[in-house]
């Protein structure tokens, strides 16, 4: 987007005239072709803890020269601490400068950006609409279809980036780095309010685990940032991935990308199976899984020991406590479906961990 066009505030922003002008100075629709009309649209219910998201609807009057009808578009929080939280991970400069710069480099798939811009700390992208698609549902779960095809695609964006990161220095490690700084933080502001509102999901032994894990967090970061390291979702989860409804449409798309990182592919990997999928495909079929991941990364000319490959999902199931600490302790889960699907999260992790006995792991 050039910068001859300012962002306005948003939502109130997305007018006719603002919408033309943005459009013109993209290319997308010639000088004598304007935006009649809008309509807004919500999309999803309860989304956008760190951002908001509408369906834009436009009219064209004159030739549009094929630009979308419809975009997804996604801009700011509306709540100033959800705001603020943001801009100190910078969720909305990765993003943008994903869209900009990394997206182009990986197969996996993705809505198109067709705007992706940054002012300060208000951005905006206006996304492909791939509202045709089905959205996961992290309440019900991933089958082994869904589960498959998504690691399939995970496979795809790691192979991308596979010890090959150096020039990505605007993207954070998983450790060493602000981000790894803020997620120690979020998870001793979060652990006991998860203990606490989730108990009935989790046992004396995990709840009792919390200043061991605190402690040994450090050690797990720096654990997850060795090699292989990669280009990693950081937030791999259902609600992140649309599901093909159509012969058309591509297997599944990835979504969300306000939190990529660099570290281990299986920090990925874990979160959707220790989270995500359904605890009894899991328990049936990980091993298999982690295989068709490392098999299918050699696919794409990026060389994954199997051995290896299921020694770092252990350890990343691990980790990844840090992110059900930091979503099911600080973030508001009084609306009925955060509560859902935050408890859904905290149930599999917890049995995650049972089933492998991952608190044995940490170290020291």
């Amino acid at each position: 987007m050039t910068d001859t066009v300012t962002l306005p505030s948003l939502p109130g922003g997305f007018t006719s005239a603002w919408l033309t002008q943005l459009l013109r100075a993209e290319g997308m629709i010639p000088a004598a072709t304007q935006v009649a009309r809008v309509d807004i649209a919500q999309v999803g219910e309860g989304v956008g803890m760190m951002s908001e998201l509408c369906k834009l609807l436009l009219t064209y009057e004159g030739d549009a020269n094929g630009a979308p009808t419809s975009f997804i578009a996604k801009y700011p929080s509306q709540n100033p601490t959800n705001r603020e939280v943001a801009m100190s991970f910078n969720l909305y400069e990765r993003e943008v400068r994903y869209f900009q710069e990394l997206d182009p480099l990986t197969s996996a798939l993705s809505p198109v950006a067709h705007v992706a811009h940054l002012q300060g700390d208000n951005f905006l992208l206006l996304l492909q609409d791939m509202t045709d698609y089905r959205a996961g549902d992290q309440i019900k779960g991933a089958d082994l279809a869904d589960t498959q095809a998504a690691i399939q695609e995970l496979a795809k964006l790691h192979a991308a980036f596979w010890n090959n990161v150096g020039d990505i220095d605007w993207v954070p490690h998983i450790a060493n780095s602000y981000h790894a700084d803020n997620m120690v933080n979020l998870f001793l502001m979060g652990w006991q309010g998860m203990a606490t509102n989730f108990a009935e999901f989790l046992s004396a032994d995990i709840i009792a685990m919390g200043d061991a894990f605190s402690r040994a967090l450090p050690t797990l970061q720096a654990t997850m940032d060795q090699p292989p390291v990669t280009l990693i979702h950081g937030d791999f989860r259902m609600e992140n991935l649309l599901y093909a409804t159509q012969p058309e449409h591509h297997a599944v798309a990835v979504i969300d990308w306000q939190g990529p990182l660099l570290g281990c592919g299986m920090v990925d990997v874990a979160l959707m199976l220790g989270q995500s999928t359904i605890t009894e495909v899991r328990r049936q079929h990980e091993r298999t899984l982690i295989e068709q991941y490392a098999g299918r990364l050699g696919e794409h000319g990026a060389d994954y020991d199997v051995a290896d490959a299921w020694h770092h999902y252990l350890l990343a199931g691990l980790y990844n406590w840090c992110y059900v600490s930091a979503v099911a302790g600080t973030l508001d889960s009084s609306n009925a479906r955060a509560f859902a699907w935050m408890s859904q999260m905290v149930k599999r992790q917890a049995t995650f961990t049972h089933d492998h006995d991952l608190f044995d792991l940490l170290p020291g």
